[in-house]
């Protein structure tokens, strides 16, 4: 269930920022799953085109680009996802710069989200047992910079304002991965629909590997949640 909150909006939005397809679905496609049949509209924006995620030689990259595409689509329309953007920044070359940080204020100005979902952007070394992706960071980070203050000020990206794109205030952040969480969603009921949407990514994971890190998202009790760190702006 989406948390009470005095100031909810009428019109419900929510846009899950990540940096690569499949990224958004395992921080989020459970409460993306719940929120979107709780009526609300549930966004994706894929920060880079995902043309390195594979080991496979007989793979070209415009052929993965094509297939990760459309996986994500796939797993998208299985949550209940209301659309899927595509920024299609090269795949493991990401970086903090004012062009990036435009896009995503573009595109925060376009939804008007009342929540933003996104990764951690401060660890590098997580749980002392994997590295949190560079593409992570910087997707991470320009989120939230593109929250405070750049999505907010109208002199920030003037050009979109003359564009018809009015500022927007983002209520409320969840960041997925980090060491920090503060806020867990049960998605028991909805695990098994978060699985399907982790198997739409063929080229990505196999049966065994989902099987594996199921352990991942269950607590202490045996049920399933996603943890986020959740920032209430105070503007």
């Amino acid at each position: 269930m989406p948390p009470d909150n005095p100031d909810m909006p009428v019109v419900r939005r929510a846009l899950v920022i990540a940096a690569h397809p499949d990224d958004a679905d395992f921080g989020a496609a459970g409460t993306a799953c719940l929120w979107a049949r709780e009526g609300w509209e549930v966004y994706y924006l894929v920060c880079t085109n995902g043309a390195k995620g594979s080991d496979d030689p007989a793979i070209a990259p415009p052929d993965l680009i094509r297939m990760r595409r459309q996986e994500q689509r796939d797993a998208a329309a299985l949550l209940g996802v209301k659309d899927v953007f595509f920024l299609d920044f090269e795949d493991g070359e990401l970086t903090a710069s004012r062009d990036f940080l435009g896009e995503v204020v573009r595109h925060i100005r376009q939804v008007r989200p009342f929540a933003v979902f996104t990764h951690d952007y401060e660890a590098v070394i997580v749980n002392d047992s994997f590295v949190n992706h560079a593409d992570h960071r910087v997707t991470g980070l320009t989120a939230i910079d593109a929250v405070y203050p750049a999505a907010r000020d109208r002199l920030n990206f003037p050009e979109q304002i003359a564009a018809g794109l009015e500022p927007h205030k983002v209520s409320e952040i969840y960041i997925w991965g980090s060491e920090r969480a503060n806020f867990n969603v049960d998605i028991t009921h909805v695990i098994d629909t978060k699985v399907a949407a982790l198997k739409a990514h063929t080229s990505q994971f196999t049966e065994e590997f989902i099987h594996m890190i199921l352990d991942r998202w269950k607590d202490a009790d045996g049920r399933y949640v996603e943890s986020f760190r959740r920032v209430q702006m105070a503007f």
